[in-house]
């Protein structure tokens, strides 16, 4: 007989409070309830990868590898799982193919289980590198296309996109929702058609920010959805995921209860409960991320990328054309390929958008990351680009229609040449390769307090007092 127990994916660790906390949640505030987190029985623990390892070295003077060991050490029955960025890594650009395979024989070498991996474009060709990679290290590998609305977007184009996914040998496939646009209706269309062309187990991941995802997660999982995306519940609703204990709560007693334990999961929820109350009180959490904004699903806009549109027209002191830009974003968005609005392509578009609307005249000026898209820097995008916006960008320069990563050298071995002086172990020149100037300052600090120092009472000349 087939299970049909709805799976569980645990996104406290990661993606909870990178979509209420800026990704601030520190390891010390983890290791102590890993222990009962371990014992739940999730499908996996969503706990590396996205914007948490920017945010160790840029903020929080953490090793992400460090915590990954942790956090693999504190829950070693669990699968662990994470989110890459294909060709982008967890970085901000293309990166050459030796450091994508060492990137992930690293992360799977230090306790990952499952990789999540997705293009900002849904471009496939950016994601052969890394399955490829994360094959070889035996890691369960699942592909996420990122899911949007507009011209083309049709439940054909999604069946097609899953059955390539599939194609390339995805253990499982993920509906990744980033914005909180798939509304009930669509994942009533969406499941049956994506069951009926692929025999992976589908995962739908979204977001509470449009106020529609727990109804959104009823159709789909009623439809035959495999696995959720769900965050214990002080760190749920808002921009967050729907709350694991409801989720469960609601199928108690059906063929597709979860089983997991309530009493452990309030024990959770009881841990957490003023971990989230300290950072609202440090100022970060906004309350403003906590409730439900209906704009995402009236501009299509993902909730981020509105509060960057806000802040550049302030900075501006333009904040009265704001409707005028979000009137002239889905323009921009459809010349240029028609892309999901994730980073990087939310920011792109927002930005230019909002220059066409302060210069009065479209594409006036045109920003660099605009030209890279025109240029094929990033994909291949859904639809062709505008021809005359693409011309304006490039003059006479020919358009990349490779793999974009199939332009770049490979660079490890440089790499570690460049961070020899700092490295003390294999993963610095990764970390080095994604964000260079942050890693190398946290590189001199942790030099600094290795050698018994104390790095805030370093003065100008470099020298520094005991701690």
């Amino acid at each position: 007989m087939t299970d049909k127990r709805l799976k569980i994916v645990e996104t406290v660790l990661r993606d909870a409070h990178q979509s209420l906390a800026a990704t601030r949640m520190r390891t010390e505030d983890m290791l102590p309830i890993l222990e009962k987190m371990d014992q739940v029985g999730y499908h996996a623990i969503e706990c590396w990868g996205g914007a948490t390892f920017d945010a160790c070295l840029r903020f929080l003077d953490e090793d992400p590898w460090d915590r990954l060991r942790a956090l693999r050490k504190g829950m070693p029955n669990s699968r662990l799982q994470m989110l890459l960025r294909g060709q982008n890594l967890l970085g901000y650009r293309h990166y050459a193919d030796d450091v994508v395979e060492y990137f992930v024989q690293k992360s799977i070498a230090n306790g990952i289980d499952v990789i999540r991996i997705f293009d900002a474009l849904n471009d496939v060709r950016n994601l052969e590198t890394s399955v490829r990679a994360a094959k070889k290290e035996g890691g369960h590998v699942q592909i996420a296309f990122s899911y949007t609305l507009g011209d083309g977007y049709t439940k054909e184009y999604w069946m097609g996109l899953a059955k390539d996914i599939e194609s390339m040998g995805a253990d499982s496939l993920c509906i990744k929702d980033m914005s909180g646009l798939m509304i009930p209706q669509a994942a009533d269309e969406l499941i049956p058609a994506l069951k009926s062309v692929v025999k992976i187990p589908i995962e739908l991941h979204t977001h509470c920010t449009s106020g529609v995802a727990l109804m959104t997660y009823m159709r789909a999982i009623d439809q035959g959805c495999d696995i959720v995306d769900t965050a214990i519940s002080p760190w749920a609703m808002g921009t967050s995921q729907p709350p694991t204990e409801v989720v469960c709560k609601a199928y108690e007693g059906s063929d597709r209860d979860p089983g997991l334990d309530q009493d452990l999961l309030a024990e959770i929820a009881d841990y957490f409960r003023p971990v989230q109350e300290k950072y609202i009180k440090a100022g970060t959490i906004d309350p403003k991320v906590l409730g439900v904004d209906i704009k995402a699903l009236r501009y299509q806009v993902p909730g981020g990328m509105l509060s960057n549109l806000v802040s550049q027209l302030r900075d501006q002191n333009a904040s009265e054309k704001f409707y005028d830009v979000l009137r002239e974003i889905p323009r921009v968005r459809d010349d240029l390929g028609m892309p999901p609005l994730v980073t990087p392509s939310s920011q792109i578009v927002g930005t230019q958008a909002v220059l066409n609307v302060l210069m009065g005249e479209r594409y006036k000026v045109m920003s660099q990351e605009t030209k890279a898209i025109l240029r094929g820097e990033y994909g291949r995008t859904m639809k062709p680009f505008n021809p005359e916006v693409q011309k304006k960008a490039l003059g006479d320069e020919e358009p990349i229609t490779v793999r974009p990563a199939d332009l770049l050298a490979p660079e490890l071995d440089k790499l570690r040449e460049e961070i020899k002086a700092y490295s003390i172990q294999d993963e610095d020149v990764l970390s080095y390769a994604l964000f260079p100037k942050v890693a190398v300052d946290f590189f001199k600090n942790r030099q600094i307090k290795m050698a018994g120092l104390n790095p805030e009472l370093v003065d100008s000349k470099n020298k520094a007092y005991p701690v």
